[in-house]
């Protein structure tokens, strides 16, 4: 397990991110539960073939998530139902181990494996959710 995220607008929603490091199991798995972790629903499942590290919520809207992989960052704008790659201002290909959510300046902050921290606004990912 890589990430267990509580959600910031449903007491009862959680994610998880999973990594096969151990058994060499490359496969994306990003799940949800509604309620409490009694049932999971697997979410994101056109990810690529890599590991997940980390999932966040938007601060603004809960059907934005932006999930951190061994191959860079991605965005769902609908609740994890698909996802497309953001590499505006990123390398090919990094790895994003950690991701922080900045409310006040609306920005989000990548911990990448060996390329720093990237910083990026979030407003037209918000306004292309709408």
């Amino acid at each position: 397990m890589s990430r267990v995220v509580a959600s910031k607008f449903k007491e009862s929603r959680v994610y998880v991110t999973l990594n096969g490091y151990r058994n060499d199991h490359f496969n994306a798995l990003v799940y949800v539960s509604d309620d409490y972790g009694t049932t999971w629903k697997q979410i994101a499942k056109d990810l690529p073939y890599e590991s997940v590290n980390v999932i966040r919520e938007d601060p603004t809207n809960e059907n934005i998530l932006y999930i951190g992989t061994d191959g860079g960052l991605y965005v769902s704008l609908n609740g994890g139902n698909s996802c497309m790659m953001w590499n505006k201002g990123l390398p090919y290909s990094i790895p994003v181990h950690d991701i922080a959510i900045q409310p006040r300046d609306n920005e989000i902050v990548l911990g990448t494996h060996g390329r720093s921290l990237y910083i990026a606004g979030l407003g037209e990912i918000q306004k292309a959710a709408k």
